[in-house]
């Protein structure tokens, strides 16, 4: 059985959620880009915030780091979305001394 045949199986035992995250692997793997988060020149000082917004991914890891849940904060930015939250922590996880360093400056700790 060559690799694709094998994928193929797989994919064919999944539920939607797991094609779906499945996908957005790929997507990365070939990109190397996280879906959801944005780098723009000019906005936010060019720091990653999520897509359509000018919420800095840093504001969101530190306000988890602070207790806030997913809830509490698609309530204070009625503008995100709980998949807006998801591309966020996984930027944090690929990209970690970054986000922490914007923490530190951004914070003055």
């Amino acid at each position: 059985m060559t690799k694709l045949e094998e994928v193929q199986r797989l994919l064919s035992g999944m539920d939607r959620a797991e094609k779906a995250q499945v996908l957005r692997w790929v997507v990365q793997d070939l990109t190397e880009v996280l879906p959801g988060v944005e780098s723009t020149e000019g906005v936010c000082g060019g720091e990653p915030c999520i897509a359509r917004t000018r919420i800095p991914v840093w504001v969101l890891v530190q306000a988890r780091r602070l207790g806030v849940s997913d809830a509490e904060l698609l309530g204070w930015y009625p503008t995100l979305r709980a998949e807006d939250l998801a591309h966020a922590w996984d930027y944090y996880r690929a990209h970690s001394a970054e986000i922490d360093e914007q923490i530190r400056r951004n914070e003055g700790a």
